[in-house]
């Protein structure tokens, strides 16, 4: 499956335990997120663009109204990297 390098950043900090966090305006609609490591760090490639391609291909979700997280199809579709710690 193709995804972008920004797409595979943002599902590897996921996998890694990472979250998202949507910002949303008075309607309800989403306007901002943030992408949180599991080390308490922002990621930068995550942008509204990413977040909408990666909910629609169903690779996050949330769960009774809490952060965005990895799915199973998203932890199929996440390549391995390496961990440089």
């Amino acid at each position: 499956m193709n995804i972008s390098k920004y797409e595979q950043r943002t599902l590897h900090a996921l996998a890694q335990g990472g979250r998202i966090n949507p910002t949303k305006d008075e309607r309800g609609d989403i306007i901002a997120v943030d992408c949180i490591t599991r080390d308490g760090w922002r990621l930068a490639d995550c942008t509204l663009g990413v977040f909408r391609r990666l909910r629609r291909r169903r690779f996050i979700r949330s769960q009774e109204g809490g952060p965005y997280r990895v799915t199973r199809e998203g932890l199929e579709a996440v390549r391995a990297q390496v961990d440089n710690r």
